[in-house]
């Protein structure tokens, strides 16, 4: 049967990525609580086309992820993106898997208990021997407005905002990027806001987070700075994006802020 696709192309136009997008797949990641975690994926797998090939084999993206059991982490994913590369005698692979991640809460006074979602991705690129991999975290916190508070006579506005964290670390000594847990960028968004949200609340603990956002009121730029702060401070952490947005409720608009930073004399 003749392959089409590998025939020689006249036009002479090397493409960045080919692949397949909009994947959906059980994956297992790491869970700093259960060691792993089953969720599903939503996935992209790309990879870079010569000028003189016509089309790439899309069914060897499916093959190189189902050989791999869908276990997904950062020490696996340098695998399966030289896999890909093999598969495909491909001088770059890029792959990005965005995943629903659940951790278990609990109410700050009741401490009642649910189970609360976090949109999380892996970002990784193979180009030729060089590995890059990021990790990324999208966190629901609360932010109340210090300028509402500074001229109100009674309360302020406050908002659901999203703190997006985006890290590169180290290497370890056996040549993979040193492990960041989700957990740990969580709990670094949430620290950096007026207050958590939470999958469940009691009167008790809705009081408690309402004074809670009101003794420590917040600009998306205070979020953005508390939180890179927090990240410059992390010996593993080579480079971070952070991203604040506040759907504002007062405003018909969202406020946002963002910074990006790279660890003196990291490559």
């Amino acid at each position: 049967m003749q392959d089409i696709q590998a025939l020689a192309d006249d036009r002479e136009i090397s493409l960045d990525r080919v692949g397949v997008a909009g994947l959906k797949h059980p994956i297992v990641v790491l869970d700093r609580t259960s060691e792993k975690q089953r969720t599903i994926g939503t996935i992209e797998m790309s990879v870079s086309l010569p000028r003189e090939q016509k089309g790439t084999h899309m069914s060897r993206f499916v093959e190189a992820l189902n050989d791999h059991h869908g276990e997904v982490t950062m020490r696996t994913f340098p695998r399966i993106l030289r896999d890909l590369q093999s598969r495909l005698d491909a001088e770059s692979a890029r792959m990005e898997i965005s995943f629903p991640y659940f951790l278990k809460r609990s109410a700050p006074v009741s401490g009642a208990t649910a189970l609360m979602d976090y949109e999380c991705s892996f970002i990784g690129e193979l180009d030729g021997e060089k590995d890059d991999f990021i990790l990324q975290v999208r966190v629901p916190v609360t932010s109340l407005c210090p300028c509402s508070k500074a001229i109100s006579e009674r309360g302020a506005h406050n908002q659901r905002g999203y703190v997006t964290v985006s890290v590169r670390t180290g290497l370890d000594e056996a040549g993979t990027p040193q492990l960041v847990w989700i957990e740990e960028l969580v709990a670094i968004a949430e620290a950096s806001a007026s207050a958590p949200v939470y999958p469940l609340l009691k009167r008790p603990d809705e009081a408690h987070v309402t004074v809670q956002a009101y003794d420590n009121p917040v600009f998306v730029e205070d979020m953005v700075r508390n939180a890179a702060r927090r990240l410059q401070d992390d010996p593993r952490v080579q480079w971070f994006e952070v991203h604040a947005e506040n759907h504002e409720s007062i405003h018909n608009h969202s406020a946002f802020a963002q910074v990006t930073w790279s660890r003196p004399n990291t490559p």
